[in-house]
């Protein structure tokens, strides 16, 4: 027993030696303040604090419970009033061995592959090739799926978009972002701004959990880590109270993904123009949010403003690279998005090597023959941004918040 006492007391001990690195107060805050000058507030006056993170988590379960039946009973009836039915995939014949290939080996066998197969199975090469491409139909999800899914975030990014800037637009910092910095970090936390951070943080909880329920992607992991990314970027910016800047992020990153999302819902409904209209659109608010505003206004503020008033600190350094990353991240995503943009106004439509290999159509493949099997397919029906929709979801998707 008094082994057993000592080795819960140096247990402690550690989690509090732990405990007191991690939050130490030199990292966190600026100079000569501390944690118990945050703690000891007036009447009626709250800052920030890590416990109040934890609201998000139940707020989570329940967004992911109202995104169910949003899928189930909003969108899937407008989908079906779109006549987008749920699909059916038509299913592989039980074998075996090619599933074995297909599970292990390869999803997309090449010619020496399919020769061996047809030789070991005693079918046609093309039957072997009909085999493999009815069982990639299975995995893919239905046209419906994603539509679902689409209108889920669309009414998601929409709704926290016009909330946050209908907040920002009576907040003295919008205006003038040094109000970010008056004051700083003695800045209490109003119930508007509060209700913006928790229900952005609950969001990107809830997607991080909503993984391992959506469509299988290829960037499954990646995206897992940028949705990790994105909920410790939020808490970082509430725990040491620059929420008022954070605020202005995230506002500013909201403003272009609804409307990605409607052309995708656009794409996945069939009005071509429509889609390609949105497409320019998103492209000319991506720009001007992510190339313009983001670096003009917010990152001047964070890197030189706050720098005259408050002066520079440990978090304050670490926070500041975080957002340079963000910029260089916009710049190239920005970038890839013109370059497949111009593509696609100069050809009418996109090529098989700049669609998205995550996010492909659920439409059955046609029949193509053997000596044709190094030939890029494009599906019936596409052109104009028809293709790119889904690309840029996948590519901007990873940045698309923090």
């Amino acid at each position: 027993n008094a082994v057993k006492k000592k080795k819960k007391k140096k247990k402690k001990r550690n989690m509090a030696a732990l405990s007191a690195w991690f939050w130490s107060e030199r990292f966190w805050l600026p100079h000569n303040v501390t944690w118990a000058d945050l703690a000891d507030t007036a009447a009626g006056v709250e800052y920030p604090k890590a416990g109040h993170l934890f609201t998000a988590l139940p707020l989570a379960l329940g967004i992911f419970a109202v995104r169910i039946l949003f899928e189930r009973f909003i969108a899937s009836t407008c989908a079906r009033t779109l006549h987008i039915q749920p699909g059916v995939a038509r299913r592989a014949q039980p074998n075996a061995v090619l599933e074995k290939v297909f599970t292990s080996i390869t999803k997309n066998p090449d010619s020496r592959h399919l020769d061996g197969l047809s030789k070991q199975l005693d079918w046609e090469v093309r039957k072997v090739q009909r085999w493999f491409r009815h069982r990639r139909n299975q995995d893919k999800p239905s046209t419906h799926t994603k539509f679902c899914e689409s209108m889920w975030r669309f009414t998601f990014y929409l709704c926290i978009f016009t909330y946050g800037f209908r907040f920002l637009w009576q907040s003295p910092w919008m205006w003038d972002t040094r109000q970010c910095w008056y004051g700083y970090p003695y800045q209490a936390m109003t119930p508007g701004l509060y209700h913006y951070y928790v229900t952005e943080l609950a969001f990107y909880w809830s997607l991080m959990f909503s993984q391992f329920t959506d469509i299988k992607r290829k960037d499954f992991l990646i995206m897992f880590i940028h949705h990790l990314a994105t909920v410790s970027l939020i808490s970082f910016s509430y725990v040491n109270n620059m929420a008022r800047v954070g605020s202005l992020v995230m506002c500013v990153h909201d403003a272009s993904d609804f409307l990605l999302e409607a052309a995708k819902l656009a794409n996945y409904a069939k009005y071509q123009r429509l889609c390609d209209f949105l497409f320019i659109v998103f492209s000319v608010v991506f720009f001007i949010t992510r190339l313009v505003i983001y670096p003009v206004w917010i990152l001047n503020s964070t890197m030189f403003e706050s720098w005259a008033i408050v002066g520079p600190y440990p978090s304050w350094w670490l926070f500041n690279f975080l957002l340079l990353v963000l910029q260089v991240l916009h710049i190239i995503w920005f970038y890839l998005i013109a370059r497949i943009a111009v593509k696609a106004m100069l050809r009418g439509k996109v090529c098989n090597d700049v669609r998205s290999d995550i996010e492909s159509s659920s439409e059955e493949e046609a029949d193509t023959p053997t000596d044709s099997l190094k030939t890029s397919h494009t599906p019936k029906g596409e052109n104009g941004t028809n293709g790119h929709c889904a690309t840029i979801k996948a590519r901007v998707q990873n940045h698309s918040s923090w």
